[in-house]
């Protein structure tokens, strides 16, 4: 009896094993019966098609592969056929909850006679190697930024000595106050170039913080400039929780970005702020439980195509005017909080979409 009780335990922790396993994987795996109801699908499944497993377990696969006949013709057809296994490379299809992605799938059948659909996201490795140059290019540019302070803080103690030493000879009080300007932005510079050389005196540590309350403190900050009219609008998720980050720069991070779409947006047009928590994100390699994603939208002409794959390197520019330097800080900035900044633009919508995993933890940064 015992021995028949230790089977069914040996073989039930075998399918706990198995089901773990598919849990973890980053490749999208379906269990369809012999009439393509849905037996069982895994947690990278769920965030590809975007509903969750409660919601369409037992339901057809037919009724969530939207307008995508040629999806479901070679799954049928690799069922017909009793094929061992079927491969199908870069095909496009749109999921009943609107996403659309291009996919390359394999369609096989199992020893019980269910069918298991394995998907890979092909516009998802594109993205990833696309992160993984930002990745680099954000490092390059912290040791290119590091390499400059060398080079200005010594200038800048010098410059700082002989505004002192020229206050001194100075008898006006009108003619003072520019050599006090240039004292209190030397030293401004000077702690600035500390942080990124790694002084230990300016370590800062993560806080938890409503993300809201930094986003309203940029909103108040981008309306105190108002020169344009621009209307703010707010589209907040108020059961996200606190978020562990180095606040002074996210701050910078999003501030960069909002000026970007005030000076982007029309005169009396609009820029919005919307916040959503994201499930199962995956952020470069790593696949994280819950992320939060923030928005920051303007009704401008758009970015052009040309520029549009490139506007996170320093230096390039949508704008005749601009540095080039801002978004490619925010990256950096987000990069440090292991998160991403990515953009889709066309005339009338431009959405920076920023997202970084929910932790708790509270590290230190320079």
């Amino acid at each position: 009896m015992l021995a028949g009780y230790g089977y069914i335990l040996e073989k039930l922790m075998k399918e706990i094993d198995k089901y773990t396993i598919l849990e973890n994987l980053h490749t999208a795996v379906v269990l369809l019966d012999e009439h393509l109801h849905i037996l069982y699908l895994n947690a990278y499944a769920e965030m590809l098609i975007g509903i969750s497993a409660k919601q369409i377990i037992n339901i057809s696969m037919k009724n969530i592969v939207a307008n995508s006949p040629g999806f479901i013709e070679n799954v049928q057809k690799a069922v017909a056929e009793e094929e061992q296994s079927c491969t199908i490379r870069e095909q496009s299809i749109t999921f009943v909850s609107g996403k659309s992605v291009l996919i390359d799938y394999t369609v096989s059948r199992g020893n019980d006679g269910n069918i298991i659909v394995e998907i890979t996201q092909i516009d998802h490795q594109r993205r990833i190697s696309k992160e993984e140059q930002f990745f680099a290019q954000s490092h390059a540019m912290h040791n290119l930024a590091k390499g400059l302070a060398h080079e200005v803080r010594n200038p800048l103690g010098g410059l700082r000595g002989a505004a002192q030493l020229l206050e001194k000879e100075l008898v006006e009080d009108d003619l003072k106050e520019y050599t006090k300007i240039i004292i209190e932005e030397a030293d401004r510079l000077q702690n600035l170039v500390s942080r990124i050389l790694g002084d230990s005196k300016y370590v800062v540590k993560k806080v938890h913080v409503n993300i809201h309350q930094v986003l309203e403190h940029v909103r108040q900050l981008m309306l105190i400039d108002n020169h344009k009219g621009i209307n703010f609008y707010t589209d907040y998720d108020p059961s996200i929780p606190d978020v562990c980050i180095w606040q002074d720069q996210f701050i910078q991070a999003i501030l960069n970005i909002s000026r970007n779409a005030v000076e982007a947006a029309k005169a009396g047009g609009m820029v919005l702020f919307c916040t959503r928590i994201v499930r199962q994100a995956v952020i470069g390699v790593h696949r994280y439980k819950l992320a939060v994603k923030i928005d920051i939208q303007d009704d401008g002409e758009g970015i052009d195509e040309e520029i549009i794959d490139s506007i996170f390197l320093p230096m390039i520019s949508s704008r005749p005017d601009g540095t080039g330097l801002g978004l490619s800080i925010s990256q950096s900035i987000v990069f440090r909080h292991g998160g991403i900044i990515e953009c889709e633009s066309k005339p009338g919508c431009t959405v920076f979409s920023i997202t970084i995993p929910l932790e708790d933890d509270l590290g230190e940064r320079q």
